[in-house]
């Protein structure tokens, strides 16, 4: 899965447009690598998202087979490190 749809799919983001943006603007790593909205993400990737105050990372546990999850299943696909 595309790591624009991921983030968007799994809650970090609200929309994928605000995921895009914030790949083109570089503040997206997948693994410590910066990403475009193509990457794909696998199971056991780390995707750093640089916040101003200060980075947030995720763990992929699991991808999604639907457009969007429920907030209360965010935990089975998602681990915030």
């Amino acid at each position: 899965m595309r790591v624009d749809k991921w983030l968007s799919a799994v809650n970090v983001v609200k929309r994928r447009t605000i995921a895009t943006d914030m790949l083109k603007s570089g503040v997206v790593l997948v693994n410590g690598l910066k990403a475009k909205a193509s990457k794909n993400v696998a199971v056991g990737d780390t995707v750093t998202i640089e916040y101003l105050k200060g980075p947030k990372s995720y763990e992929v546990l699991q991808i999604p087979t639907t457009k969007t999850i429920p907030k209360s299943q965010k935990g089975e696909f998602v681990k915030e490190l």
